[in-house]
């Protein structure tokens, strides 16, 4: 099993209402319940404080003048920022019905840690939405993806934090996104160019799902890359699904660096604003394209090691599984900054 997830805390949605409702797990004398308010309150402020300083003061480019660049959007943030993107598997933020198999309220259906460093790659660490998770006092595991529906992106920020071995305080800021907000963003962008590497048919009629998609280079328009992002598998599904979200990821961020100010980033940034729930601000959203999408920008991805698949009628009926019990020391460090002093240096 993955490690538990340390939790004071039963993060659990309140119908009606998108804040989490804290409920104490059992009784705590009040000395410690004022000393640990008290730690919390000063970790709230000091980490406040803390992403302040990460994104610098805009500088004055001149009253009325637009950005030309992509570098021109704002200035880059000081340290590398992770960003937990959860894609939801309903077509609107707050859709009643999730319209997928089974049907129910939105799950994630997409989980991604995406660092952004001020001069290095883009890094993407993809999570299984099936990875196993075992709550404090429940009985039995559930899945990761199965999280956002009892509490949201709070408790799924937590148990992407354990199971990644994250540090306190991280991931920095997170994004979730619908369905209809992912169709939103390439209808801003025309269409996305594509690669798939195989042809890609499924048919689902109690989800009105019809994929149909040929292998090679082409331009996918809005609902195709929904298709792209939901296919699998069946033999597969698992090493399918994470495949199919990073040639999502990687075809949107070619996409975005390719046109770079022609799409209107601002704009496009505006118009996502209503179909997106996220704690990043417009100006730290607008940071974030300035060092991700620079012309020397590129992406890596790192794989979370699995243990081996359980055998027996019970594990293969959940369909769950699990982190390895040990992570590589270090494991998904921040990238180091390019030498470009040193690149430039011709060889002797």
């Amino acid at each position: 099993m993955p490690p538990r997830i340390a939790a004071i805390w039963n993060r659990r949605r309140t119908p009606g209402k998108a804040r989490l409702q804290p409920r104490l797990r059992r009784p705590w004398p009040w000395g410690l319940l004022l000393r640990r308010g008290l730690l919390a309150a000063v970790g709230v402020v000091a980490g406040a404080t803390v992403l302040g300083v990460v994104w610098p003061e805009p500088e004055r480019r001149g009253v009325g003048r637009d950005p030309e660049t992509v570098s021109e959007l704002a200035n880059v943030p000081n340290r590398a920022v992770t960003v937990l993107v959860i894609g939801l598997d309903s077509d609107q933020l707050n859709a009643t019905s999730n319209k997928a198999a089974p049907a129910g309220p939105a799950n994630a259906d997409a989980l991604l840690l995406v660092r952004v460093n001020p001069d290095g790659p883009v890094q993407v660490l993809p999570l299984p939405t099936t990875l196993a998770v075992q709550l404090p006092g429940e009985s039995s595991p559930q899945s990761l993806g199965s999280l956002y529906a009892s509490g949201g992106e709070a408790l799924t920020a937590d148990a992407v934090r354990d199971l990644a071995g994250l540090p306190a305080g991280r991931p920095d800021r997170y994004v979730v996104l619908s369905r209809g907000a992912l169709r939103a963003l390439v209808e801003g962008l025309g269409s996305v160019e594509v690669n798939p590497r195989q042809t890609m048919r499924y048919s689902d009629k109690t989800q009105d799902l019809e994929i149909d998609l040929q292998a090679g280079v082409q331009r996918l328009s809005p609902v195709q890359m929904e298709h792209l992002a939901r296919w699998r598998d069946a033999g597969k599904p698992l090493e399918s699904r994470l495949m199919s979200h990073q040639q999502v990821v990687e075809s949107l961020h070619r996409e975005l660096r390719l046109q770079g100010m022609a799409a209107d980033l601002p704009a496009l940034v505006r118009k996502l604003r209503g179909q997106v729930n996220t704690n990043l601000s417009q100006g730290e959203i607008l940071s974030l394209l300035a060092a991700g999408l620079r012309p020397d920008s590129s992406m890596s991805f790192t794989t979370l090691p699995l243990a081996a698949p359980r055998q027996g009628e019970a594990a293969k009926a959940t369909g769950l599984r699990e982190r390895a019990a040990e992570l590589p020391e270090p494991f998904w460090p921040e990238a180091k900054a390019p030498d470009r002093a040193q690149a430039s240096d011709p060889a002797p």
